[in-house]
Parts: C-alpha cells; structure tokens; sequence
C-alpha cells in the first residue's frame, strides 16, 4: 500500500502570511506543508503538496498522483463553492478526502457556508487554522488504518 497523502491548495492560498491573518493565521503555505509533512512522518507517511490558482491544474494534479496515494486532504480555497468539477475528481480518485478551511467558512459571508466538493469527502475542518490539516491527517490515518 502507498504511504503518500496529497496535500493539495487552491487558488490564494499561495499568499498565505500576508492575508488576512484573522481568518488565515500568520503562518505561509510552506509553514504549514512542513507542519503537516513532520506529523506525517511520525506515522511513516509522506506528503506530496500542490498548490494552484488554477482549477483545471488542481484537477490534473489529482489525476495524476491518485494511483501512488493513499489519501488527500484538500483546501479548494474558493472553488469549494463552486467547483463541481473538482468535486468529481475527488470522487472519481475512491480515496478518502478530507477538507479542511483556516477560516470557520460556516461563520463568514452566506455564499462561503456552501461547500461543493465535501460530498467527496469524509469531513470537513473549518476554523481550526493550521490545526486543521494535522487534524486532516489524523482522520486519514484512522480511516486508513
């Protein structure tokens, strides 16, 4: 079996550290991949991390690294209102997908309380910051296991 997990970011999340720290956290997109790929480790696992502004290039990616991976954690960004084909590349990986927000996206404007793409997905982690994604990891690990 793969150890792999796809870590995977959509659009702006690239300029995390200098968003809104409020609902981001001070921490950059590479902070929280080596946060992510440490905890990993301590359970023998290895993280492969994407990010994109670009829908088309998250799908590719998906597509692509699905047959060497064990599981995904993905924050779409804003595609996770409106994505739908983002949502069936998840579910056409038959991995188990976690989504995880910084922000609690269930206490911020109307049209971010929508999610699309968490049908593909075992759970949702909305507002824990970078917690979030370790806690991603640990709901992986338990559902894989």
């Amino acid at each position: 079996m793969s150890n792999i997990v796809l870590l995977i970011h959509g659009p702006n999340l690239n300029l995390l550290g200098q968003r809104d720290q409020q609902h981001y956290g001070t921490l950059t997109l590479a902070d929280i991949e080596k946060l992510v790929a440490t905890q990993a480790e301590k359970y023998g696992l290895k993280i492969k991390s994407f990010q994109s502004n670009h829908e088309g290039a998250l799908i590719d990616f998906i597509q692509k690294q699905t047959p060497t991976a064990m599981g995904i954690i993905i924050n779409p960004g804003a595609l996770t209102h409106y994505s739908y084909a983002l949502h069936d590349a998840l579910l056409d990986t038959h991995l188990p997908c976690v989504e995880v927000h910084l922000s609690d996206i269930s206490n911020r404007e109307p049209w971010r309380k929508i999610s699309v793409t968490s049908p593909a997905c075992l759970a949702v982690i909305s507002g824990k910051k970078e917690q979030g994604y370790l806690e991603a990891l640990d709901l992986l690990c338990k559902k894989i296991k």
